[in-house]
C-alpha cells in the first residue's frame, strides 16, 4: 500500500529529479526518513571501511572471484553480498572470502527482492562504510583518471550521490562461454556516447540517503548527487550525455550468446517477467576495441 501511494503521489511531480527522489522517499517512509536524518546527524559512529559494495546476485559463481579481486585490487574494502537462490557454486567461491572477513553474506530469497536487499544492506550496515556503491556482478567500476576508486571518491565527499555512466560491452562474437575472465574474454564495447551509456550506477554515502530508487538513483534524506566530474547533477541520467573520461563502469551485459541464455533463464531482480531475446541483439554493442 505504502508502495501504491507513494506511486500516485510522486506521479503528480513534474520534474523527474524530484519525482523520483519523493517516490524514493515515500517508499521508504517520510517520517521514517526525517528520524533517519536526524539521528545520522547526532551520530559519531566512525566508519570501519571507506569503500564497500552492495550487490544481490543469482547463481553468479563462476563470476565472482574476478569481480571480487577487481574491486579489492582498485580499493574496495568490503562486499555486502545478497544470495538470491543460487543453486550453484556461489557459497563455495564466497566462503573464502567470508573467512577472510572480505564478504558479509546474507542468503536472501524470493521474487522480486532487489530493492529490498538494497534497503536491508542499507539499514544493517550505513555505519560501517562512508561510501557504499550499488552495483550488479555484469559491472566493474573502472577508474581512469585516478589511481584508484577512493582516490576518486576523495575529491568527492561533500556530496551524497556519485552518479557513474556505464560503457556496455558486447559478445566480441563469441557464440559460447569460453576459459578466462569476463574483462579478459570481452574487450569490444559500445561508441561512448551511445543512448544506453546514459545508464548510470550510484556510489552512496549511507548516512545521506535512505534507499535506492530502483537500481540507478538513490533517494537523498540530506544532501546533493553529482556526475563523474563533480558537477552538481540537475537533470535526470536519461537526459544527461554519458561521462566516461574520469570513471566509469564497464557493463558486460550479455558476454557470449550461450551466457545470455543462461541469464535470461535466473530471471530478473526487480520484474518477474523473462527478458526478451531482442535483449542480446540491443547489448550486443561492439563498436569500438578495448
Amino acid at each position: 500500500m505504502q508502495k501504491v501511494l507513494a506511486e500516485i503521489i510522486a506521479g503528480v511531480i513534474p520534474f523527474k529529479m524530484a519525482r523520483n527522489r519523493w517516490r524514493g522517499l515515500l517508499r521508504y517512509g517520510a517520517l521514517r526518513a526525517l528520524r533517519l536524518r536526524w539521528q545520522m546527524r547526532h551520530t559519531r559512529v566512525e566508519p570501519k571501511h571507506y569503500l564497500a559494495v552492495c550487490a544481490i546476485a543469482k547463481n553468479e559463481g563462476p563470476y565472482f572471484a574476478e569481480w571480487i579481486e577487481w574491486h579489492l585490487s582498485h580499493g574496495v574494502e568490503k562486499f555486502y553480498i545478497y544470495d538470491n537462490e543460487s543453486a550453484d557454486n556461489t557459497r563455495q567461491v564466497l566462503q573464502p572470502y567470508i573467512d577472510r572477513g572480505v564478504v558479509d553474506y546474507t542468503y536472501f530469497p524470493g521474487r522480486k527482492q532487489q530493492l529490498a536487499a538494497y534497503d536491508d544492506c542499507f539499514e544493517r550496515h550505513r555505519l560501517e562504510a562512508r561510501w557504499i556503491a550499488v552495483i550488479d556482478l555484469d559491472e566493474f567500476i573502472v577508474p581512469v583518471k585516478d589511481g584508484s576508486i577512493p582516490e576518486f571518491l576523495h575529491h568527492m565527499e561533500d556530496y551524497a550521490v556519485v552518479e557513474i555512466n556505464w560503457l556496455v560491452y558486447g559478445s566480441s562474437g563469441a557464440k559460447t562461454k569460453a576459459e578466462g575472465g569476463v574483462m579478459q574474454r570481452f574487450h569490444r564495447h559500445s561508441l561512448p556516447q551511445h543512448r544506453l551509456n546514459t545508464h548510470v550506477k550510484s556510489i552512496v554515502d549511507p548516512r545521506r540517503v535512505c534507499c535506492m530508487i530502483g537500481c540507478h538513483e538513490a533517494a537523498r534524506i540530506t544532501g546533493k548527487p553529482v556526475d563523474p566530474e563533480g558537477n552538481v547533477i540537475k537533470k535526470h541520467f536519461g537526459d544527461r550525455a554519458p561521462q566516461q573520461e574520469v570513471i566509469r563502469i564497464n557493463h558486460y551485459a550479455v558476454k557470449s550468446y550461450e551466457e545470455f541464455l543462461g541469464k535470461r533463464a535466473r530471471g530478473r531482480a526487480r520484474i518477474n517477467s523473462m527478458r526478451d531475446l531482442s535483449y542480446f541483439e540491443q547489448y550486443d554493442l561492439n563498436d569500438l576495441e578495448d
